[in-house]
């Protein structure tokens, strides 16, 4: 089971989001049979190999074993990951493109950035699992409270210059590409 999937096809994203389907695949973390979660969810085991069989075939189940009982074979399903994000490409060929947004300060770039991330990382996360390899990636991730405007705008100043440096220090034109990203945006506010 992988830790996280990203659903690259209308279709699987459709049949993910079905609310029968998405609390099969919530439950599926753990390995169960159709008779096993038909008990648990409260729905007729008949009904939920039905939507068994949908999300197995856009590969969001997968096998985990088979039990032969007398001439039976109870088939024994598990998620094919712990948690799912849906790439933009799967809800619209003309998902959102950052090079078409010159307002890199703007919330739509940040989100049609974050968008080409998924799409990107999942492609090759894919790939990577399907060749049996790892793929190498870096993730900074922190909080920063900046007291003014003034103190983000010369923290931003500070950072930019910083990240060119490194980038000059370590690029090689006959290296292999890597993409950086790096990005802040506020805190949403906790609703409680």
């Amino acid at each position: 089971m992988q830790d996280v999937e990203v659903i690259e096809s209308a279709e699987a994203a459709a049949a993910a989001l079905d609310p029968v389907r998405a609390r099969l695949l919530g439950e599926l973390a753990v390995p169960a049979s159709a008779a096993g979660l038909a008990a648990r969810v409260g729905i007729a085991r008949q009904k939920v190999n039905y939507h068994l069989k949908a999300l197995e075939a856009h590969g969001l189940v997968e096998l985990s074993e088979e039990r032969r009982h007398g001439g039976i074979t109870e088939r024994v399903l598990q998620a094919s990951a712990a948690s799912y994000v849906v790439s933009p490409g799967a809800v619209s060929a003309s998902a959102a493109d950052p090079d078409a947004n010159a307002d890199h300060l703007s919330a739509g770039y940040l989100v049609a950035l974050a968008g080409r991330l998924v799409r990107e990382v999942g492609a090759l996360a894919r790939r990577a699992g399907a060749s049996g390899k790892r793929l190498p990636t870096l993730t900074i991730d922190t909080q920063i409270g900046f007291r003014s405007a003034a103190d983000r705008a010369a923290f931003a100043d500070d950072l930019t210059a910083a990240v060119l440096d490194l980038a000059a220090r370590y690029h090689h034109d006959d290296g292999r590409p890597h993409r950086l990203v790096v990005a802040a945006h506020p805190l949403p506010e906790e609703r409680s």
